[in-house]
């Protein structure tokens, strides 16, 4: 790294896997910061914020909004629909869209480990519009988990529309929403690790705008 002039690391993780849709992020960043190298890692949804706290992580990536009394939220990379996840012989797979409701009349997955309420019902409310529960089934450790679930059963999972591209997979359907429902993708810290190479960073983010996806 000495040799190359990098005398700073900035590891950033993230939830989401569109990574190459954010790639104008990265290069901004690369090109204002040459001396730093930028780590771009996937992050767990259990137990999301620990890396942040562990200092295993310097910037997350997550779906907003997040309520935490040590971390800061900066700005949004990316917004984008929420889609449902369903296995080809589920009884939704042949609708061309699916409705909130349907989350109360099959149920989704429950996070290993838990997770704030309030971001959690951001991603997967836990009523519908209509003010029906929205039960929690099995339980499910991380992404591959989940889907694999879903493609074998009866229950549903709700993702961000950037799935349907990054995780499209010939045993599971995606199908939008008749409601409106989307998810708001930002960056979030530490607040006490703030340094000038985060600031940088929100810097760069504002420069180049909200990515088109």
């Amino acid at each position: 790294m000495a040799a190359r002039g990098v005398t700073a690391v900035l590891r950033i993780g993230m939830l989401n896997t569109n990574s190459h849709d954010l790639k104008p992020f990265w290069s901004a960043f690369r090109a204002r910061h040459p001396h730093c190298e930028l780590r771009l890692r996937h992050s767990a949804s259990q137990d999301p914020f620990g890396p942040l706290r562990r200092g295993d992580l310097d910037v997350l990536i997550a779906w907003l909004p997040i309520d935490e009394a040590d971390l800061t939220t900066g700005p949004v990379l990316f917004s984008e629909p929420q889609v449902l996840g369903v296995g080809v012989h589920h009884p939704l797979a042949g609708r061309d869209s699916a409705s909130l409701e349907h989350l109360a009349d099959f149920g989704v997955l429950s996070p290993a480990a838990p997770v704030p309420a309030p971001w959690e019902n951001a991603f997967q409310p836990f009523f519908t519009p209509a003010g029906r529960e929205v039960p929690r089934l099995e339980v499910a450790a991380n992404w591959e988990e989940n889907i694999a679930i879903v493609a074998d059963g009866a229950m549903v999972t709700l993702t961000g529309a950037h799935a349907t591209r990054y995780n499209a997979r010939p045993d599971i359907v995606y199908l939008p929403f008749e409601e409106e429902r989307s998810l708001r993708w930002g960056l979030v810290w530490r607040t006490e690790m703030e340094n000038d190479l985060i600031r940088g960073l929100v810097q760069t983010v504002g420069s180049v705008g909200t990515a088109r996806l």
